[in-house]
């Protein structure tokens, strides 16, 4: 039950993730590889609610409060949609569920959840791609800790 409880809280965390998470659990404390997957998945999303939700509050409260928090805001919302307007119109949704699926460093569900408030992708339809693409990251993640997949 402690290997358990370690898995999903360390899956909570930034950077690491399921990417670290997963195969510790498998190797390290003998979790089963479904169950490691499953652990690692829903500790890797569990922060993504707060997150999501947190950041619309937290930057609007301080838009509200300081011109200066508003203009700066206002010229990163601008200025990120622009830059990447062309690739948003391209893949659509799938791009964010991509961005976290790949299991790489910085491209996780944190990250992902972040890249979302800053295109505005509204917190429900954010929340289930940000989930696909930790599914498909947990699935990758495992199958290529058990040996099964290279992902080099």
């Amino acid at each position: 039950m402690i290997s358990e409880l370690k898995t999903i809280l360390l899956a909570l965390t930034p950077i690491n993730e399921l990417r670290g998470t997963i195969p510790v659990a498998i190797s390290l404390w003998q979790i089963s590889p479904l169950k490691a997957f499953f652990l690692a998945c829903l500790g890797n999303i569990l922060p993504i609610f707060f997150l999501l939700w947190f950041l619309r509050r937290l930057v609007n409260l301080l838009m509200a409060k300081n011109i200066y928090f508003n203009k700066f805001f206002n010229w990163l919302f601008i200025r990120t949609r622009q830059r990447f307007y062309k690739k948003h119109a391209l893949y659509g949704d799938l791009a964010l569920t991509l961005f976290v699926a790949i299991p790489l460093p910085l491209t996780g569900a944190w990250t992902g959840a972040v890249a979302a408030f800053l295109f505005g992708i509204p917190y429900w339809r954010s929340l289930g791609l940000i989930f696909v693409g930790v599914v498909i990251a947990g699935a990758i993640v495992t199958l290529s800790t058990l040996g099964i997949i290279s992902i080099l």
